[in-house]
């Protein structure tokens, strides 16, 4: 498929999408989608693994994330429709290989949202305890669902202003931290975020590139500007310049707020690195010495709204992705309804999956570790079959009427799959078993439709 085919197919209108989305829009998802503070989080884990240099790890992990990038950018041209991977890895590898990367995929645009949502329901509780975590997770649901069903042009408005409250928030961050240094000097070195703080021995590329395989997680999300392929006005090379535009954003904003905080850092990686109980709250105690309590406070109100509108815009790639699942037959048909241009039956049923595992974890005092470690596998696994895919198309295939670039076409996506297939490998033992049964699982019910459509033919 070429560019021609940009319309949606099926009878009708009932399976196209509305085609309203411009390229600040799509940079808009993306960001939602990561977070723009998505380190606070990870920051005290990452510090300790990269024995300081979380700032580096952070530049490697843009460069590495840069190669899926660009494969994204490459079969997006091909193939653009609403499916991403799951579209991508079908023309490029075959009807099985696509049904397996949006089999794979759903663990990333489904679990995602609901581990964002959690989020959200716990910085709420926090600053309301008298109401459950799990209320406020549910709400968060019902609020960002009503806005994805309303359309996507709507939903990108709203994001649009909390993405903008939150890079605002960033920027106080920013400034308050280039004043306390300029007034106090920095509690570590000055390139100890670059090259290590030295508390754990001389400089380790092992301990750097160990921290990369949990920092690349911080980007999971930016893929989902792809899956608006048929809802963006201009043409599919506007989505694939949005792709690159938000990671590499998203690189420069996450180096930056690293570098800084870790300047501020009054406890060594060594000492954290010991006592790992410290990690977690490890960017706000540096905040709160540092700065003080307001600059923590108005963070972690800021990480409250923007978690549940991150959910948001992984909802809406979810929907896109059940639906073009739906469209291919793949899944229940019922999946590629629209309604004026919106497919609302594939949305709502993501949000029921993702509302019941995000309330379900809000119960648990586990919840949180439990659904952390499914989501990564299947994007990381989606991520080493659409740089396949774009070998299988370009090199193997030959299709298209340029010639084979052999750097973009085979060096970059082998390197890409490389990659990703080391993170795998570095993610817990818990992850790699869910992921595992999530595959066997899939590949049953590709068995299993195999079966269905030779019968059906006979």
């Amino acid at each position: 498929m070429t560019e021609t085919g940009t319309t949606a197919p099926g009878a009708g209108g009932e399976q196209q999408l509305k085609r309203s989305l411009g390229f600040r829009d799509l940079v808009v998802y993306g960001l939602l989608f990561i977070a723009p503070m998505a380190p606070v989080g990870v920051f005290g884990t990452l510090d300790a693994k990269s024995h300081g240099a979380v700032a580096l790890v952070y530049v490697v992990a843009t460069v590495a994330m840069a190669f899926t990038a660009f494969s994204y950018a490459q079969m997006v041209r091909v193939v653009p429709q609403a499916g991403s991977v799951f579209a991508y890895a079908r023309v490029g590898l075959g009807n099985g290989a696509g049904f397996i990367a949006g089999w794979m995929a759903m663990l990333d645009y489904v679990l995602i949202p609901a581990v964002a949502y959690l989020f959200s329901g716990i910085a709420m509780e926090a600053l309301v305890p008298e109401v459950s975590r799990w209320v406020w997770t549910a709400i968060a649901v019902v609020v960002t669902t009503l806005l994805n069903l309303w359309g996507v042009r709507a939903a990108a408005r709203v994001g649009f202003l909390v993405l903008a409250m939150e890079i605002v928030v960033l920027l106080v961050f920013v400034v308050a931290a280039i004043v306390v240094l300029a007034r106090d000097g920095a509690a570590r070195d000055w390139l100890s975020p670059l090259a290590g703080d030295g508390t754990q021995g001389a400089f380790a590329l092992s301990a750097v590139v160990g921290a990369v395989s949990v920092a690349v997680l911080s980007y999971l999300g930016f893929d989902a500007i792809a899956t608006f392929a048929e809802e963006v006005t201009g043409g599919s090379a506007k989505v694939a310049r949005a792709l690159l535009f938000c990671l590499a954003l998203a690189g420069v904003l996450f180096v930056a707020q690293t570098y800084l905080v870790a300047l501020l850092e009054p406890v060594s990686s060594a000492q954290l690195a010991a006592e790992p109980e410290r990690q977690g709250s490890a960017f706000y105690d540096a905040v709160d010495a540092s700065v003080g309590t307001w600059l923590h406070d108005l963070v972690a109100v800021s990480k409250a709204i923007g978690a549940a509108f991150a959910a948001l815009a992984g909802q809406a790639a979810a929907g896109r992705l059940l639906f073009a699942m739906g469209r291919d037959r793949r899944l229940p048909g019922v999946l590629s309804r629209t309604d004026a241009g919106v497919p609302r039956v594939a949305i709502l049923v993501s949000a029921v999956i993702t509302m019941a595992a995000a309330v379900w974890a809000a119960r648990r005092d586990d919840g949180l570790d439990h659904l952390v470690s499914v989501v990564d596998v299947g994007a990381l696994t989606a991520f080493t079959l659409l740089h396949a895919s774009v070998v299988g198309w370009f090199v193997v295939r030959r299709r298209g009427d340029a010639p084979v670039n052999w750097w973009k076409h085979l060096v970059v996506p082998v390197l890409g799959a490389a990659i990703t297939i080391a993170v795998i490998v570095e993610a817990s033992g818990s992850a790699q078993v869910v992921g595992a049964i999530w595959l066997a699982v899939g590949l049953v019910v590709l068995a299993a439709q195999t079966r269905g459509r030779r019968a059906a033919r006979v």
